[in-house]
């Protein structure tokens, strides 16, 4: 039998509640299934880590998930921490670490959940964005010179390459022409951004010509905001930089019904080093402790874990499990409305794998 080596990072906040539950949906699925396992080990990084030792995660702390086969994190952020601390001493060291350059963000309005667009239906709203992972915005190219002084500067520089953005549309090209509609959306902002932008668009022409099955158009990041919003059914797969799939994400997923149900993988391609699967809420610390968390994202983060670990038909049973819970408003947490706590849909979650696990051995 198969046993998956799982690095676990709850990190900060919400995350040390909805990781054990991920943990522990992912635990009954195996049991419940029985041709594979996993090895969890869980690593205490974040804020408390920073607190007792002045650092995120310890310096040699790629080497510790060097030999994992996926990472399954939490979230960083902590009131008490500056958030670019936060952020580049734990998520982007094990991101850029690991060379995870491709972003995934799967949306799409699950069963029983309501968008807060009112003519769009479910099939209006199906997405995937690709989100460049590892330079552009945050390269982390940049300083301060002169601070406290009246001269004080300070300067962030967003830095691409060729190679970096080729790879990442490559891998949104070839994701799009996977999808029923085989349609791509780049988005841009070379009207502006003279140099960079522009060069991400050559590029994307340059790459499109090795898709000639691949429908594709090209949409400034500002009009890409209408258009999810007025004109959703528009749109399948999108790639963009880091700093706008990262703002377009957070729209998309509130588009969907709530943050708190959003996954993305953080994802090497080519395989060398374990990727990462999260949800995208964050931190929330003003809910934290009081298990009102909603684990949906992790729970579909541990779907993309699945199948990017080639677990199929495991992945699929785990996503129709989480559809059957959300489709009912009784098992919706706070985010979507509803007064169910972690525990509750943990559990609805748990129930639902074991009983169409039963039944498919009965139908057999």
């Amino acid at each position: 039998m198969k046993t998956y080596r799982i690095a676990c990072i709850p990190g900060d906040g919400i995350g040390k509640e909805v990781i054990p539950a991920g943990q522990e949906v992912l635990a009954a699925l195996a049991a419940a299934r029985g041709d594979f396992g996993f090895d969890f080990e869980s690593f205490g990084w974040g804020g408390d880590w920073y607190r007792r030792h002045g650092a995120m995660m310890p310096a040699d702390g790629l080497d510790a998930l060097r030999n994992k086969d996926a990472i399954l994190f939490g979230s960083a952020g902590d009131p008490d921490i500056p958030d670019h601390i936060t952020l580049w001493g734990l998520r982007l060291k094990i991101c850029q670490g690991f060379d995870q350059y491709a972003n995934v963000r799967p949306t799409r309005i699950l069963p029983g959940i309501t968008t807060p667009l009112a003519r769009c239906k479910p099939e209006d709203l199906d997405w995937v964005i690709v989100r460049e992972n590892s330079e552009g915005e945050y390269a982390g190219v940049g300083g301060r010179a002169h601070q406290g002084h009246p001269l004080e500067v300070a300067t962030d520089v967003s830095m691409m390459t060729r190679a970096g953005v080729e790879r990442v549309q490559r891998f949104a090209f070839k994701l799009a022409q996977s999808r029923p509609r085989k349609k791509l959306t780049v988005i841009t902002k070379s009207n502006a951004q003279r140099h960079a932008m522009v060069m991400w668009d050559e590029i994307a022409r340059e790459v499109a010509r090795d898709f000639p099955d691949v429908s594709w158009d090209k949409e400034l990041v500002d009009a890409a905001t209408a258009r999810m919003v007025n004109r959703p059914a528009s749109l399948d797969t999108i790639v963009a930089t880091n700093l706008h799939a990262d703002i377009l994400s957070d729209l998309a997923a509130a588009l969907a019904g709530s943050l708190g149900i959003a996954p993305t993988g953080n994802l090497d391609p080519e395989r060398r080093y374990p990727s990462m699967f999260e949800p995208i809420h964050g931190s929330a610390f003003d809910i934290m402790g009081r298990g009102l968390a909603n684990p949906i994202g992790t729970f579909w983060s541990c779907v993309m874990m699945l199948e990017y670990l080639g677990e199929d038909a495991a992945a699929a049973a785990l996503m129709s499990a989480i559809e059957s819970v959300t489709a009912n408003p009784a098992l919706h947490t706070g985010d979507l409305g509803g007064k169910a706590k972690t525990v509750d849909v943990t559990r609805a979650v748990i129930d639902c794998l074991a009983a169409g696990v039963n039944g498919n051995r009965r139908a057999a």
